[in-house]
């Protein structure tokens, strides 16, 4: 995919459609405030920013440029980061952050085997995901049949506006926190197809609602498209969404209904016990 791909800003993924569970009271002078700046300095390497003076780091982070070089040096130190003395950049070990989660959390080891059937059943990579704040955050990939398979490996994010779970995971807000999304997010356009529109995107969310999915045509890249559906744990309570990513030509919109629309919610229905 060529959309940009960008770490979010930090936000507690209880703003997402994802409801978290209710967490007790946290004594505020319990709190090392120290981890959440060196956290959000992570976070603040990305595409745009993947080498970062110790100035730049600062204003990104609302850090002085004294503290901010103090962190990044510790990442350094730690083996999270190398230097010149003048930029900053991550390293690879980073990435076993992310990974402590994938192979700690129940949620993806559950649904993977599902999602390999799926993907068996339809040929195509199957993607679960989640809302991070503005952004569809992907956390486990099937493989594909397809020696070049398309989608979102695990770890990549997307614009919510521009693929199929977003309007699914959003399906589930409230209007007036649906509203206030709206607002506030950036509607980039990324192919002659996609919808800058918030009205227009609202709408979507309308629809992804009543019909119990959404389909997207080339939001992202030309000759792509996406399907999605909900993903329910066994109160009924919404944790993420289900999808298949794939070439336009292979399938037209009326085989894409009628071929992996119905595999992709009789998948989310059956892991639907087991959550």
């Amino acid at each position: 995919m060529s959309v940009p791909l960008h770490p979010g800003s930090p936000v507690s993924l209880s703003a997402g459609a994802v409801a978290a569970p209710e967490r007790p009271a946290i004594d505020r002078s319990l709190l090392i405030e120290g981890l959440g700046k060196g956290l959000r300095l992570i976070q603040c390497f990305n595409a745009d920013h993947p080498r970062l003076t110790a100035t730049e780091a600062g204003r990104l982070t609302g850090m002085t440029r004294t503290a901010a070089r103090r962190y990044l040096l510790s990442l350094v130190h730690y083996g999270y980061a190398d230097t010149d003395g003048k930029h900053y950049w991550l390293l690879p070990t980073v990435l076993g952050l992310g990974q402590s989660y994938l192979e700690a959390a129940r949620l993806p080891r559950l649904v993977q085997p599902a999602l390999q059937r799926l993907s068996a059943q339809t040929g195509e990579a199957a993607n679960l995901s989640v809302l991070d704040g503005h952004q569809v955050l992907y956390l486990v990939r099937s493989n594909s049949a397809r020696l070049l398979a398309v989608g979102f490996q695990p770890g990549a994010r997307a614009p919510a506006h521009v693929v199929s779970p977003g309007p699914v995971l959003l399906a589930a807000w409230s209007e007036p926190a649906l509203e206030a999304w709206l607002a506030e997010h950036d509607f980039g356009r990324y192919t002659p197809a996609t919808v800058t529109d918030p009205a227009q995107f609202r709408d979507a969310v309308s629809r992804a609602r009543d019909e119990g999915h959404a389909r997207i045509e080339q939001h992202a890249e030309l000759g792509l498209a996406g399907l999605a559906v909900p993903l329910h744990d066994h109160r009924g309570h919404p944790v993420g969404a289900l999808s298949i990513t794939y070439p336009t030509p292979t399938w037209p919109e009326d085989s894409a209904l009628l071929r992996l629309l119905p595999p992709l919610r009789e998948t989310a229905l059956a892991l639907r016990s087991v959550l």
